[in-house]
C-alpha cells in the first residue's frame, strides 16, 4: 500500500528541499565574492572576507546561532537578526531591510548586499569578533592562494 503525505506536508517536504544549503569551497567562494565586487569594497580585500566566512560559518550558507541576548545570527556571513536583519518576533533595527531567512539560500548575493552594507558603518569588519580575532592584522594571502581570480 502506497503511504501519501497530505498535501501541505508534501507542499512542506518539498520546499525544504528546494532550499537546502550549500557549503562552499575556498576558492569557489572567493570567485562568487570577486564577482559581487568584494575585492577591496570598502578597503577590505577578498581574503579578509573569505576568512571572516570560514570563522563565521564554515561557509556554509544554512548557518544559524543563537545568541545569548536572544537574537540569532544568520548566513555565511552571521549576519545578526538584531541589527541587521528580520527575524520571527525578535526585534530588530533591520538595517539591510531583509528577512532573515534570506541569508541562508544557497545563492549568496542577499548575504553579500548586507555584508557591504555593514562596512560601511564606521566599525568596518570589526563588527565581527570571529573577523577580529582570527583574521585581522593577518597575513591572509592562504585564504586566496591558488585560486586562480
Amino acid at each position: 500500500m502506497k503511504a501519501l503525505l497530505p498535501r501541505p506536508l508534501f507542499l512542506l517536504a518539498s520546499f525544504v528541499v528546494a532550499v537546502q544549503a550549500k557549503v562552499y569551497e575556498r576558492c569557489e567562494l572567493a570567485k562568487r565574492l570577486k564577482d559581487h565586487g568584494m575585492d577591496s569594497y570598502q578597503g577590505y580585500s577578498l581574503a579578509n572576507w573569505v576568512c571572516l566566512a570560514f570563522f563565521e560559518s564554515s561557509f556554509d550558507t544554512e548557518a544559524v546561532a543563537r545568541n545569548k541576548d536572544g537574537t540569532h545570527n544568520f548566513g555565511i556571513f552571521q549576519i545578526n537578526s538584531g541589527w541587521w536583519c528580520t527575524y520571527s518576533d525578535t526585534a530588530s533595527d533591520n538595517l539591510c531591510e531583509i528577512d532573515c531567512q534570506e541569508l541562508l539560500h544557497p545563492g549568496i548575493e542577499h548575504d553579500i548586499l548586507c555584508a557591504k552594507r555593514i562596512v560601511e558603518d564606521p566599525q568596518g569588519m570589526a563588527v565581527w569578533d570571529e573577523w577580529k580575532t582570527h583574521c585581522e592584522n593577518q597575513n591572509l594571502t592562504e585564504w586566496v592562494k591558488g585560486c586562480h581570480l
